[in-house]
């Protein structure tokens, strides 16, 4: 019998190194499904019930790259779970909310991905793979520290003594190293996976997916859930193909959202019952804050609520 030892070196093929840059250049979820636009096959969303979730799932159509995105899940944590490596997944960045399927306009919960790509670091660092499902273009574990900053990356950059080539400046290469050799370490063991999202909508369906993938290794999967998810959102039967004209409206834009299905206790009940998950709690107002969160708890009945607390 093999120990854990020899088994977490289970030799990585080219396919599964290359995996990485495979995923992030092939799907590109800012490009809208035009075909979905005022779609009148799909029933009206209806009023908010008790099964929101099945309702939604069932009046929207999934996103059409979603199989290629389970596939390489499934690969993923098939290869993982031979190693009995413990998977996270790690959702990061905020969902937006499209006012028109050829999105000009758009509601967007602002995250730059900063809290969830800092974490999957520690993960990594700590032995487990990686899912990150993240926002399309915002900051990804390790390269978040060059991307995305008040320095502009040409910065960190400097000519050769004889200007025949470019160098990384002599006073940023030191701690550069020691970001690229982790990268580098995390990617050629093929330990984190990119999965992107742009809407809510393609945020939910995703998860879902990823959560039935990763039932199958039960305990050793963990959920942290770090995306700043739309509370509201539009109804497909209600998105207009084409901007929406000023003329029209009458100079005025009023917009009737509905409430997004609180998906958690499906996760916790169903996706993953035997999973840890771990869920974040954010609040402007700091007096309600710790209630929230005690509340969350109570009612999803999961493990953790992490509270960011504002000074």
């Amino acid at each position: 019998m093999s120990s854990s030892k020899e088994t977490n070196s289970t030799p990585v093929t080219q396919q599964q190194q290359q995996g990485t840059n495979v995923n992030t250049s092939r799907i590109h979820t800012s490009i809208p499904d035009t075909n979905a636009a005022i779609d009148r096959t799909i029933p009206v969303f209806p009023a908010a019930k008790s099964i929101d979730e099945d309702n939604y799932f069932r009046f929207h159509r999934p996103p059409p790259y979603l199989s290629q995105i389970s596939s390489d899940v499934a690969e993923f944590i098939n290869f993982h779970n031979l190693a009995n490596r413990k998977i996270v997944l790690v959702t990061s960045g905020g969902t937006t909310v499209p006012l028109e399927n050829n999105t000009v306009r758009f509601i967007d919960n602002f995250s730059a991905g900063t809290r969830g790509a800092t974490s999957a670091e520690y993960f990594l660092e700590n032995g487990y793979a990686v899912i990150f499902l993240h926002r399309e273009f915002s900051l990804l574990p390790y390269s978040r520290h060059y991307s995305h900053t008040t320095n502009c990356f040409l910065d960190y950059m400097a000519e050769s003594s004889d200007g025949s080539k470019v160098e990384v400046d002599k006073k940023f290469q030191s701690d550069m190293l020691q970001v690229l050799r982790k990268y580098k370490h995390a990617k050629d063991q093929n330990l984190f996976l990119l999965v992107p999202f742009t809407t809510v909508h393609q945020y939910l369906f995703t998860l879902k997916l990823i959560a039935q993938e990763l039932s199958v290794i039960g305990p050793n999967a963990i959920f942290y859930l770090a995306a700043a998810v739309s509370d509201f959102f539009l109804p497909s039967s209600r998105i207009p193909e084409h901007k929406i004209q000023s003329r029209e409206a009458g100079g005025k834009l009023v917009v009737d959202l509905e409430p997004v299905p609180k998906f958690l206790s499906r996760l916790v009940d169903s996706w993953a019952p035997v999973a840890m998950i771990v869920s974040f709690k954010l609040e402007t107002d700091n007096s309600i804050l710790i209630k929230k969160a005690q509340d969350a708890l109570k009612r999803y009945n999961h493990q953790l609520v992490i509270v960011p607390y504002h000074s």
